[in-house]
């Protein structure tokens, strides 16, 4: 059964924002698009009953439960975006601080939580009457704090987590394979801080995984166990990973003639050194302004700093498709982790990569909703961005608290989808291919009313990603090559020829977000798959 609230809209020239739902129930610590335009959302089962029950008078026991063993509600959710509306889905285990991702078909693969779920592995193919499926033992090793993503072959890689320092990778391919060791993550770990879990891991398109922690990063060849380059450390030293915590960012990936034209990672916010301790003393430093920019693939990598116009930790970083990365929530002071925060930033920024040093930040319209430890982000389909969760608290807390635990479910529209631009907005006609395999030719129909310069025309590819802990797991965005092939094939009606990515490493065989963009306005997105 789904339960719908009508929404309330604001507007600005410089984003909009559209209250949801005044009560989804539970606080969106975990989120997931699905390639059927809903998410899945879910926090912990081990503090206190939801806002939500289950259905059918089904409850679950649960010896780990602080305030109460026996739990009729949900814990987990699947919010319909066409509808706006909810379904409670019942989780068994722990899910607290876990990780993720969607598998090729489109099946959400979770792994790992606290106490009893931390070697578990969750699998959610969404169906109307669908729910959760639970492997016992799925993991080798205990997973919270983890970071997980897609491999070319179509497997996850499970990176990390709380006293882990390794990897292994699901799903198996025989029941006697190992985890592995990295030692980076021993080398990243400051003594009772961390400041190195859930490490910013993105796939480059060599095959090989751009993994950064704390405050450095190396590129790491996970098939032969091997570091096979070491980034410099970040001008200044701080820490950016959890619980310090930044945000990070692959910036999009532009593909010329088969190869992707330059790979740069942008690291932003975070605390500084010493900042949770003193946190915990009631002294919150202020938050860091600085973003680092480095070439990933430039022969002599050398990280850029960048100052950003609010301070900001615990920031949600999202890929737009207009080619900008959004960055959302979080807080201007303190730390990480439970209570740790203040003064919460309600202004989102955007970021635009191409722009020159200076002028590539833009402050965006307020929310009124503080976003503070365990809010969550994620692009969607229309363009919009769905903004949820913060409970800076052990258990739901709601009166006679400073940050009051949050269910209200929020929606920010950058500022190209302002009604003055509607007519600069394409529209993808509905008999564009939608699954094609490496390298094919694929020509995408789309209406656009108005004059049209082919030059500004250009196709996004944008992976829908895991969000939790102010990190989007498996995030990328393509822009694909198209040679100039833009034309008009009628009234107010375009084609556009582009060349699918050429290899996994490039794009593994998933389903993604297609968008025509045109002088920055995206069109609505339509799904589409890679299949090898």
């Amino acid at each position: 059964m789904f339960l719908c609230i009508n929404s309330t809209f604001t507007v600005s020239a410089t984003g909009a924002w559209t209250l949801l739902q005044t009560n989804i129930g539970i606080t969106a610590m975990h989120m997931q698009l699905l390639p059927n335009d809903r998410v899945v959302i879910f926090d912990r089962t081990d503090f206190g009953l939801s806002n939500i029950s289950l259905p059918d008078g089904k409850c679950r026991e649960d010896a780990n439960e602080i305030i109460i063993k026996k739990d009729c509600t949900a814990h987990s959710i699947e919010y319909d975006i066409g509808s706006n509306a909810i379904r409670p889905l019942m989780v068994l285990t722990d899910v607290w601080c876990s990780s993720g991702s969607l598998m090729p078909d489109g099946t959400l693969v979770q792994t790992g939580g606290f106490n009893d779920g931390d070697h578990v592995v969750r699998v959610y193919k969404s169906c109307e009457k669908c729910d959760w499926n639970e492997i016992q033992a799925g993991l080798i090793n205990r997973r919270w704090y983890a970071t997980n993503h897609i491999l070319p072959g179509g497997r996850q890689i499970v990176i990390g987590g709380r006293r882990q320092y390794n990897y292994e990778f699901y799903p198996k391919v025989k029941p006697s394979e190992k985890a592995h060791s990295l030692p980076f993550l021993v080398q990243t770990n400051d003594p009772k801080l961390e400041n190195n879990l859930y490490p910013f891991v993105f796939l480059n398109p060599d095959g090989k995984l751009f993994i950064f922690a704390n405050n450095r990063a190396i590129l790491f060849d996970y098939s032969r166990n091997k570091v096979v380059k070491t980034f410099p450390e970040i001008p200044g030293g701080e820490p950016r990973n959890y619980p310090s915590t930044g945000s990070a960012v692959l910036l999009p990936l532009k593909i010329v003639k088969g190869k992707v034209v330059a790979v740069e990672v942008l690291v932003c916010g975070g605390a500084p050194k010493g900042a949770f301790v003193n946190a915990q003393n009631g002294i919150f430093d202020g938050a860091l302004k600085t973003c680092a920019r480095i070439g990933v693939s430039d022969p002599n990598p050398k990280w850029v700093m960048e100052t950003m116009p609010l301070a900001r930790i615990m920031g949600d970083m999202l890929l737009l498709p207009s080619g900008d990365v959004l960055i959302i929530n979080g807080a201007s002071a303190g730390s990480a982790g439970w209570e740790y925060g203040r003064d919460p930033v309600l202004n989102p920024v955007t970021y635009k990569p191409d722009k020159p040093i200076g002028s590539r930040f833009m402050v965006q319209t307020a929310s009124t909703v503080p976003r503070m430890y365990h809010s969550t982000a994620i692009l969607i389909r229309d363009g919009r961005v769905l903004v949820g969760g913060s409970n800076p608290h052990i258990f739901y807390n709601f009166t006679n608290v400073l940050y009051p635990t949050e269910l209200r479910f929020e929606a920010f529209s950058p500022s190209y989808l302002h009604p003055r631009l509607i007519n600069r907005r394409p529209k993808i006609s509905p008999d564009s291919k939608t699954q094609f395999g490496y390298g094919d030719q694929v020509t995408i129909r789309f209406i656009l009313p108005g004059h049209v310069d082919p030059d500004l025309i250009y196709v996004a590819m944008v992976a829908p990603s895991f969000n939790t802990h102010s990190f989007s797991m498996n995030q990328r965005l393509l822009i694909l090559d198209q040679m100039n092939t833009t034309k008009p094939i009628g009234t107010m009606k375009y084609q556009v020829t582009v060349t699918a990515p050429p290899s996994a490493n490039i794009a593994p065989g998933r389903h993604y977000l297609l968008f025509v963009v045109h002088r920055k306005v995206p069109s609505e997105g339509i799904w589409v798959q890679i299949t090898s």
